[in-house]
């Protein structure tokens, strides 16, 4: 399930040691290769089996360098294009809804590469500004389920895409009482969201073509080159890559930034006997040991949680969550312990509709903002550090970033402008600060260090800092989950869960900001004018 509202804390793969204690550096499984979803470009890759394994080598060919190979699926990279390739019929192809990009008709204002959510948003908000809009990117459906908030996908006007409404949303942590939200929660209708968004391309004037892009250049004249496969080209004004977090190969990144976490989560939506579940209740995490410590094997290791969507008493949707780790939790180890989780509680699935692979990168490196080439959605870094949260942050962001764009095109529609590579550059620097301002830096920094913090609890320590956080006010909380806290409010927000938190805790607040580079970042940041 990728979440555009659910808490995607990242980074809580943690060993079952002593409370409050580091997590041990995890094994990887011996058939793993490290050889080097959001990406619509996954390269080629060679596969080896081992006789009498079910277990596949993915072998690393055609990536930017090894950060954009874990950003496309890593070890795991098999199941993140098996649930890319998933069969929608539900859902219209592009090519049959838009028109075909022509080379004809001369440059285009705008390229975005890329045709997931945050693409097909930013393509119809540029293109209903009076740019002439090109979409390039292999003709895709949407494939993962989407969790919201229902307001907040309401404020976008989008709320007839949700398909399912639970009146409340509840966390279990522990044995105790469990932990009532107070807000209600969606499953968005994939079909009808790609529906939407494709109408509002078509009324805009859209134009497509379905390929992969292989490079982008600079011509003569300052234009960009979108270099496509069958050695199509494509002349812009500007490119913006809209293809997912593994974009290395069309966009540049700093160096030196922090290392990519990842979130992983299987899921399946079953027809099942005793359901345990509440079906007015949306599930945000059940964080309960139902296995408890029965069996000492590897995935005993990876403390997981269960996210549950009840679609009806029986028909019911489970994801075994592993909310981030510094080396990919395997879906296979997702579900044995799903599986187990269920037997546990003595559910009996009788039927299988679907099943789930959802892969999501956090944290990592920010774009180079010197480079002329834009950038968007998870490809863009928006992916929010400590949640995962990306698509609701694309969709309400993109007609902002399209009237900036559509602003400065208008202003230098003079060729002479685009003739000379500096002023290109200005231009394009121009809406990277829009995008990457250094408010959102700091904010950014602030997550960074939140989940360099959750990397290192353990279990007990997880269920402290969830305990902690839903104590504080109601605005605070849902905003650190929506990216609406300033800079200042999160400063306000680290000291309330210093003051709720038991001490321990603090002293491991204390310790982390002291110790760990990304302490050291966040203030940098947070003085930088």
């Amino acid at each position: 399930m990728e979440c555009l509202g659910a808490p995607n804390f990242a980074a809580m793969a943690v060993s079952t040691s002593a409370p409050w204690r580091s997590r041990r550096r995890r094994m990887r499984p011996e058939n793993a290769s490290f050889n080097h979803r959001d990406s619509c470009y996954l390269p080629s890759v060679r596969v080896r089996a081992s006789a009498g394994s079910e277990s596949c080598v993915v072998v690393k060919e055609g990536f930017a360098d090894e950060e954009d190979y874990i950003k496309a699926g890593g070890s795991e990279l098999l199941f993140v294009q098996m649930q890319q390739n998933k069969a929608m019929d539900e859902q219209s192809k592009l090519a049959d809804k838009l028109p075909q990009i022509s080379i004809e008709d001369g440059t285009l204002d705008l390229v975005v590469i890329g045709c997931g959510p945050a693409g097909l948003a930013l393509a119809a908000e540029s293109a209903k500004l009076g740019l002439s809009v090109g979409l390039i990117g292999p003709d895709l459906p949407f494939t993962n389920n989407y969790g919201v908030w229902e307001d907040e996908f309401k404020d976008l006007g989008l709320g007839r895409c949700i398909e399912r409404v639970w009146r409340d949303t509840i966390v279990y942590l522990d044995d105790g009482d469990p932990i009532l939200i107070g807000r209600a929660y969606g499953r968005v209708n994939r079909h009808l969201l790609h529906e939407e968004l494709l109408k509002r391309c078509v009324e805009s004037g859209v134009s497509y073509l379905s390929s992969k892009v292989e490079r982008i250049t600079e011509a003569s004249n300052g234009h960009s080159l979108v270099v496509c496969e069958r050695d199509i080209v494509i002349p812009c004004r500007l490119a913006t890559v809209a293809s997912g977090a593994a974009s290395g190969k069309l966009l540049q990144y700093e160096v030196g930034g922090p290392r990519v976490s990842v979130q992983t989560a299987y899921g399946v939506e079953v027809e099942v006997e005793n359901n345990p579940y509440d079906p007015s209740l949306m599930v945000f995490m059940d964080y309960r040991d139902h296995i408890k410590q029965k069996a000492q094997c590897l995935e005993v290791q990876y403390p997981t949680f269960l996210y549950v969507m009840p679609m009806s008493p029986t028909r019911v949707f489970f994801e075994e969550t592993c909310l981030a780790s510094k080396d990919a939790m395997p879906f296979d180890l997702l579900k044995k312990k799903l599986m187990s989780r269920l037997e546990t509680m003595g559910i009996r699935i009788i039927r299988t509709y679907e099943e789930e692979w959802s892969y999501i990168p956090v944290g990592g490196s920010l774009p180079n903002t010197e480079q002329k080439n834009l950038a968007f959605g998870a490809a863009a870094s928006m992916v929010h550090p400590a949640t995962g949260y990306s698509v609701v942050r694309s969709l309400s962001e993109a007609p902002k970033y399209a009237s900036v764009i559509a602003n400065i095109l208008k202003r230098s529609h003079s060729k002479d402008i685009f003739t000379r590579g500096r002023s290109t550059g200005n231009i394009s620097m121009q809406a990277w600060n829009t995008l990457w301002p250094q408010e959102r830096k700091r904010q950014r920094s602030f997550f960074l260090f939140g989940l360099a913090l959750i990397l290192e609890l353990d279990i007990e320590g997880i269920r402290a800092f969830f305990h902690t956080f839903f104590r504080l006010p109601n605005w605070m909380w849902q905003g650190f989950l929506g990216s609406t806290l300033s800079s200042a409010d999160l400063i306000l927000f680290a000291f309330y869960m210093f003051i709720l938190a038991p001490n321990q805790m603090r002293m491991c607040l204390i310790k982390h900001l002291l110790s760990d580079p990304t302490g050291a970042t966040m203030l940098r940041t947070y003085l930088t004018v």
